[in-house]
């Protein structure tokens, strides 16, 4: 995977010879809270090694632009001390020697020397302003670029991976760090300050060398507590993040569209309230408790510090009065050894928060480097089209990782091409693992899927799936407009609005957008202005149209009309068997009058094809097909 803004490669997701791994690759572990202290900083280090390369490739002029005018705004603060320090001796000099008027020479170089120091300062200020610019400018970019970057792999990565929970906290940590600019800032900071320091502790080191020993003394101890303190600040974010995640889904439940019937009629509003409020109280003790053992040795250190500094102005101002330092070198050497002391102070603990931050920073490149296993081979074979014999289950199982139990196991069966089969069962049967299976969302552990008589891993991932129309029973509903809703089964296509419109009318969809105020343009859904919501069945409606928007070799309706009332399901089961004419279809529907409809039923209980036929063929065996009929017809009578 690369990702490029404006032509240039930002990311690039690739095996070390550039190409994509031929065999599943082990998974990087999300993070390895055990690592030795060594390693543990080499890999602090390479994080961000990594953040600078990431930002050089996001932008090289507007990177190279920030450390320029940073360089340059480093070194005026030492030129402006220095000017005023002439300045001083200047007037000292002219009071010393009691000469009654200046001369016109003398007026001059005091006067070029004022007009210095206040073009220093008018620089100061702007060469600040410009830096802060283009340094917010990079930052964006920056964060464009982490953003789309993770988005992209995020795709590339197995269905299994999202189920994980523990995959879960380290996306939503890699996640927070695609919009944390502070580490691009601190980088920033940290090179102006070293710049800075050089400066004041060259003019130091002329005048008073033993000066930048004594602050070297005061500052470490800060800079030691820092690191610390950083240290501890990211085990603590770390150790918590389940909680964390948990915390914002309470919230977000709290006073979501979605959950706020529910939340109304069963009073749940006083629990959610009741656990977010427990779940933050853990939190800031935590965060109380490591803040105030941070405020006091901060305290501590600066305290030190200070004593420090105004120990060695004493002693300058000693060595002036003792004829050992000029009034200007007495203001040089106060202001100096003052910048530098902050410049230091602020350079080693900003290297302290860059290192607690780059321990985030890791989180966001451990996630880059998570690869898929489901993957496609090298000289992939293209999928069939048309589908000329069908898919065959041999033998296959399936176990989804951290389950007990088979969700299928022994599963073998044809699917033939052209035909319309159905799967029952009762819930946890496997009907929608099979499902899965065959769109390589999984991969079996046992056994084999073969379409036209080759493994289903020897095709094209991408083509198998873009060959395969799927909508699940969870289908999803997008905030979106009701011609986006429907494009994104083929969402190539989202400009043809005639093959959006014939997928609506195949579907009964189109009845639905044709009472909406702004047709297909019209917004769906309440998360933004003008959104209008639909009824569960309406969802279903424009869920369905997706299907017949993809035009796919393979249709599979997982529980498709559950929310439809019986004439709707009906018509739309009428529909679908007249329009997958020529395709292979699978349709999953706890609905015995749907299922009627299809050439073949397959009978699913314990994950293994218990029976198949006809709908009349399973009647008359009088099965497990049969009882359930019975109890499903029994209701309508």
């Amino acid at each position: 995977m690369i990702l490029r803004i404006r032509g240039r490669e930002v990311f690039s997701m690739k095996s070390p010879n550039g190409k994509n791994p031929k065999a599943p690759q082990p998974k990087a572990p999300c993070h390895n809270m055990s690592l030795p202290p060594t390693k543990k900083r080499l890999g602090t280090f390479h994080a961000i090694a990594l953040f600078i390369a990431m930002v050089w490739r996001t932008s090289p002029f507007l990177t190279l632009s920030t450390l320029l005018l940073r360089l340059v705004d480093a070194v005026l603060p030492v030129s402006k001390l220095y000017v005023g320090k002439l300045i001083v001796d200047e007037v000292s000099h002219q009071i010393r020697s009691g000469a009654p008027a200046l001369s016109f020479h003398d007026e001059q170089w005091l006067l070029l020397l004022i007009a210095a120091g206040l073009g220093l300062a008018v620089f100061t200020d702007l060469f600040s302003r410009v830096s802060s610019l283009v340094e917010d400018v990079l930052a964006e970019r920056v964060t464009i670029a982490s953003s789309v970057g993770l988005m992209e792999h995020a795709a590339t990565l197995d269905l299994k991976d999202f189920e994980d929970a523990e995959f879960q906290d380290q996306l939503e940590r890699a996640r927070v760090q695609t919009s944390n600019s502070m580490t691009l800032l601190s980088l920033s900071y940290q090179a102006a300050g070293l710049i800075k320091a050089i400066s004041f502790a060259m003019g130091l080191l002329i005048i008073a060398p033993w000066l930048v020993v004594v602050m070297l003394i005061a500052v470490v101890p800060a800079f030691l507590g820092e690191f610390y303190f950083n240290a501890r600040s990211y085990s603590l974010h770390f150790s918590r993040m389940p909680a964390q995640r948990e915390h914002s889904y309470v919230r977000l439940t709290a006073t979501s569209v979605e959950a706020a019937k529910e939340v109304k009629i069963f009073g749940l509003s006083r629990f959610l309230i009741d656990r977010y409020v427990q779940l933050a109280d853990q939190f800031y003790t935590a965060n109380r408790k490591l803040a105030v053992r941070r405020t006091m040795w901060s305290g501590l250190f600066t305290a030190v510090s200070t004593m420090a500094y105004y120990g060695a102005y004493t002693y300058i101002v000693w060595g002036a009065l003792q004829g050992k330092f000029t009034v200007g070198d007495l203001t040089f050497l106060a202001g100096s050894f003052l910048q530098l002391s902050e410049a230091v102070a602020s350079l080693l603990l900003g290297f302290a928060r860059t290192a607690g931050q780059a321990e985030f920073l890791k989180d966001l490149f451990s996630f880059f480097d998570l690869e898929p296993e489901i993957l496609s081979p090298e000289n992939a074979l293209s999928v069939p089209c048309p589908i000329r014999e069908g898919f065959v289950f041999e033998n296959v199982g399936f176990k989804y990782p951290g389950a007990g139990r088979w969700a299928v196991r022994g599963l073998s069966f044809t699917l033939r091409a052209g035909e319309v089969l159905a799967l029952v069962g009762e819930n946890g049967a496997g009907k929608t693992t099979l499902v899965k299976l065959l769109a390589r969302l999984y991969d079996p552990n046992e056994g084999r899927i073969l379409l036209d008589g080759k493994d289903l891993r020897e095709y094209d991932v991408a083509e198998l799936r873009n060959s395969i129309g799927v909508i699940f029973q969870d289908f999803v509903r997008y905030n979106m407009t009701a011609n986006d809703n429907i494009a994104v089964g083929r969402i190539k296509a989202r400009e043809d609005r005639d093959r959006v419109e014939r997928a609506a009318e195949r579907s009964q969809a189109g009845q639905v957008i044709g009472r909406l105020p702004g047709g297909y343009d019209q917004m769906i859904g309440k998360q933004f202005d003008n959104g209008v919501e639909l009824s569960g069945g309406e969802w279903q409606k424009i869920a369905i149209a997706r299907a017949y928007m993809r035009d796919a070799e393979l249709l599979i309706l997982d529980e498709p009309t559950a929310a439809l009332d019986a004439r709707s399901e009906s018509e739309v089961f009428r529909r679908f068997k007249e329009l997958s004419k020529g395709k292979t279809s699978v349709l999953i529907s706890h609905r015995f009058s749907s299922v009627r409809m299809a050439d073949r039923i397959l009978v699913l209980a314990d994950g293994k094809v218990e029976a198949q036929g006809t709908h009349e063929e399973l009647l008359a065996e009088r099965g497990r097909y049969a009882e359930l009929f019975e109890l499903q017809a029994s209701g309508y009578r």
